[in-house]
């Protein structure tokens, strides 16, 4: 269980009040209207950002005062972070080894790893020689290499096309499935939501609400929910 206790984030000024719990391997949306604190709440959960007040814990262990890479976390940002000098094989091992510096088990991980998302045989080029759609596969790639419990996405699949990003969210949706890992992200579109998660948190005016099944929520919103959908 992802717990997040009393805690209060303090980003530049901005504060985001957040007291929930998410069960382990649940599958939750992070909505809410821009400059609420959606993405201050994954880079709190990250360790990016601290804590004023409270305490993050996973699994019962606490991890809020741990340093960001021995947090049991991996973030995926808007636009992947891919190094456009190295080749999409040495971008997904900095996932498993920041220096490169691969065994040869490790190197096969890495073969693995592209195959899963359908880039098999990709591994020597660039990224400027790819899609935008094979450039994200690249990043789910190294997200799953670094074989993490919690998987954080800010809005990686933005600028993708409708079609594509709905290819882009199925295949988050199995790779969290077949690890097990908990995954919050953050989307703008209530159809994500909708498409692919168990469960919604709602940002707004400060506050993380506590997440509620995405079902019940859309059937009967609350009125924050309704303006930020433009229902009333």
């Amino acid at each position: 269980m992802l717990k997040l206790d009393g805690c209060v984030i303090d980003n530049g000024g901005f504060r985001l009040a957040a007291d929930f719990r998410i069960e382990a391997g649940r599958f939750v949306a992070v909505i809410g209207p821009s400059g609420g604190g959606k993405t201050t709440l994954l880079e709190a959960i990250a360790g990016f950002l601290p804590l004023e007040a409270g305490e993050i814990s996973f699994r019962n262990r606490t991890i809020s005062d741990l340093e960001p890479g021995r947090r049991p976390v991996a973030m995926l940002f808007q636009d992947g972070n891919l190094f456009p000098h190295l080749t999409v094989a040495q971008n997904v091992g900095l996932g498993i080894a920041p220096r490169l510096r691969l065994s040869a088990g490790e190197r096969d991980r890495v073969e693995a790893a592209l195959s899963r998302v359908g880039l098999e045989g990709l591994g020597a080029r660039k990224p400027g020689a790819l899609s935008g759609g094979q450039r994200a596969r690249v990043a789910l790639s190294r997200l799953s290499v670094q074989e993490r419990e919690i998987f954080l996405l800010d809005e990686p699949f933005a600028a993708l096309g409708p079609a594509l990003k709905v290819e882009m969210l199925d295949l988050v949706a199995e790779l969290a499935h077949e690890s097990g890992a908990t995954v919050l992200m953050v989307s703008h579109d209530p159809e994500d939501a909708r498409r692919i998660a168990d469960e919604v948190v709602l940002v707004v005016d400060g506050t993380a609400h506590a997440p509620v099944a995405t079902d019940r929520l859309f059937a009967d919103p609350p009125e924050a929910l309704r303006a930020y959908l433009g229902d009333g």
